[in-house]
């Protein structure tokens, strides 16, 4: 292929060659012509034909460069030819080389191939001939294992028929027994009526008297014996309990912290100057009456320097009577027309105070989705008290103390925190609707949608509905501990000693009871017990009663701890 390409390149620069060569003789003969017709024209004619023959010249010599160029290509293209060739020719050579190497590679791969299909031949047949061998040994062991279990069936059916009749001999010999036995039953029988005659005679008794004597023994034994083993589980139960609720609630306490409580009924406005009571007081009295009058809240003006009191059971009028009065204070503007106007835009304030309340207290809690009736109501609780502790920070206490006791008990904290949170809506409206105020705030949650475990935790918190939930049980707790915490709640003095009075009145009243003591603000009852008069038992049972007729009579914060002592004293003289 490459020789045929030189060919052809040798032959075009041929061509290109000849074409030159005649295009050449076609100008001279052309020229000649011309020159011949023109020889008859005038002398000057003749520079124009030596400047052709100058011309002619030039073009033989670009000619002759043109022919030597030619014959310079070809001859390179010659020798390009050549190397292409030998280049190919050296290939052709290694690849003849290379495939006599494949083949021989090819000649051992068989070979070796062909070795291992031997040797794995080989080695099959030898396996073959190994299992072989392993089998008929099998086959041999077999038959001698068959051989011995024959031998030892026939030991065993022989051994069996020696056992058969032993059996029978024994048979017989327990039949002799079993009539010996019947007649020895029969004696002991008349023995035993015999001496049953004789009992009923010396105690003067029958048999089911008797029987109903000791069978009341060992049901008082038992009764006994069954106290002890429930006091004891009960005893473990309660310390266990009493330990992880202890540690459960004391670390929700611990992480809360709260103010204590400040509440009451009398709000105290300061005023600039004395003369300033003269002027709230009015001509005749007119300005204090209006202000009573308009406002529901008593306006109490003594010696005090400064000042003047505010006196409301009615927190919520009471604000909104010293919001009225600061006003005109600082207005200086004092009659009764200028009371109502204030008081108006007063309400409106308080309105916004209880509204922007119960959003900070949802926000503290962090709940966002409450009903906007509820958000209005729960802002009423901003200026209401419960034993002086203000009832939405109450709410927002056990809010955050069920939520932190649920997450310790793998519940859910959201719910949890709900039910807390909403427990005392009630307390809001309890004067409008009729019934306590866990029912009225249960029917006021499920009215505006509440879930159905919310709403269980409202209505069950004070027992008033039995309790079904863990979530319930967890807002009566976070109920308890915000309100038992010190200084979250205070009480009358008259109402405080009634009950310690109370309380050493019902303990006095069992029997065996010798002094009773209320300890600590009323919260534990220390009773001393005659030793002679209760056991231990006795007084296991004494504290279960006495704590039950507390609960049941009672109303107080907190929990109340009962504890009977016994205590049994020996005394001599030495004499």
């Amino acid at each position: 292929m490459p020789m045929t390409a030189m060919s052809v390149g040798l032959a075009l620069i041929g061509l290109l060659i000849a074409g030159l060569l005649a295009w050449i003789g076609l100008t001279l003969s052309r020229r000649k012509a011309v020159g011949i017709a023109t020889s008859q024209q005038e002398a000057s004619r003749l520079e124009t034909a030596q400047l052709e023959a100058a011309q002619l010249e030039a073009a033989q010599l670009e000619a002759a460069q043109l022919t030597a160029g030619a014959k310079s290509a070809a001859e390179l293209v010659r020798r390009q030819a050549e190397e292409d060739a030998a280049v190919l020719r050296t290939r052709a050579e290694a690849a003849e080389q290379r495939a006599e190497e494949i083949r021989r590679a090819a000649e051992d791969r068989a070979s070796e191939v062909r070795r291992d299909a031997e040797q794995r031949a080989s080695d099959v047949r030898r396996e073959a001939e190994a299992e072989a061998q392993s089998i008929r040994d099998d086959l041999r062991e077999q038959r001698l294992e068959m051989e011995r279990r024959d031998h030892r069936l026939t030991e065993r059916e022989e051994r069996l028929d020696e056992q058969h009749r032993g059996i029978e001999e024994r048979h017989a010999e327990l039949t002799a027994q079993l009539a010996e036995l019947e007649q020895r039953k029969q004696e002991i029988k008349d023995l035993e009526d015999e001496r049953r005659r004789i009992l009923e005679g010396v105690a003067n008794l029958t048999t089911e008297q008797a029987k109903a004597e000791l069978v009341a023994a060992i049901e008082d034994e038992a009764k006994r014996h069954a106290h002890t083993i429930v006091r004891d589980i009960e005893r473990q139960a309660l310390d266990e309990g009493e330990t992880k609720a202890r540690k459960i609630i004391t670390g929700a306490v611990q992480r809360l912290a709260s103010e204590q409580t400040s509440e009451s009924v009398v709000s105290v406005v300061h005023l600039p100057s004395d003369d300033m009571k003269g002027r709230i007081i009015g001509r005749e009295g007119r300005n204090i009456r209006s202000f009573e009058q308009t406002t529901g809240v008593n306006l109490i003006i003594d010696d005090t320097p400064e000042a003047v009191l505010l006196s409301c059971f009615d927190p919520v009028r009471r604000e909104t009577a010293r919001l009225t009065l600061d006003s005109l204070v600082l207005d200086g503007r004092i009659h009764p027309s200028r009371i109502e106007e204030i008081y108006e835009r007063s309400k409106g304030e308080v309105a916004e105070l209880c509204q922007r309340a119960a959003e900070d207290a949802m926000a503290d809690v962090g709940i966002t989705d409450l009903h906007p009736e509820l958000v209005r109501t729960m802002g009423l609780l901003r200026y209401r008290t419960s034993y002086g502790q203000n009832v939405l920070k109450h709410l927002i206490e056990s809010a955050h103390i069920a939520g932190m006791m649920a997450a310790e008990l793998g519940l859910d904290p959201k719910l949890c925190k709900r039910g807390a949170f909403l427990h005392d809506i009630g307390k809001a409206l309890t004067h409008e609707s009729e019934g306590s105020h866990a029912i009225v705030g249960a029917d006021l949650a499920r009215k505006y949608g509440e879930n159905d475990d919310v709403v269980h935790c409202i209505e069950a918190h004070h027992n008033e509905v039995e309790v079904r939930t863990v979530e319930a049980v967890l807002t009566q707790a976070a109920d308890a501990v915000s309100g038992g915490r010190p200084g979250a709640r205070r009480e009358s003095l008259e109402a405080y000693v009634q009950r310690l009075e109370r309380l050493e009145e019902i303990a006095m009243h069992h029997e065996g009871v010798e002094k009773v003591f209320a300890m600590q603000a009323g919260r534990e009852i220390r009773v001393m017990v005659l030793p002679d008069a209760v056991d231990d038992i006795a007084a296991q049972v004494m504290a279960r009663d006495i704590a039950k007729q507390v609960e049941e009579e009672l109303t107080y914060p907190g929990q109340i701890r009962v504890t009977v002592v016994r205590e049994s004293r020996a005394t001599e003289v030495a004499k």
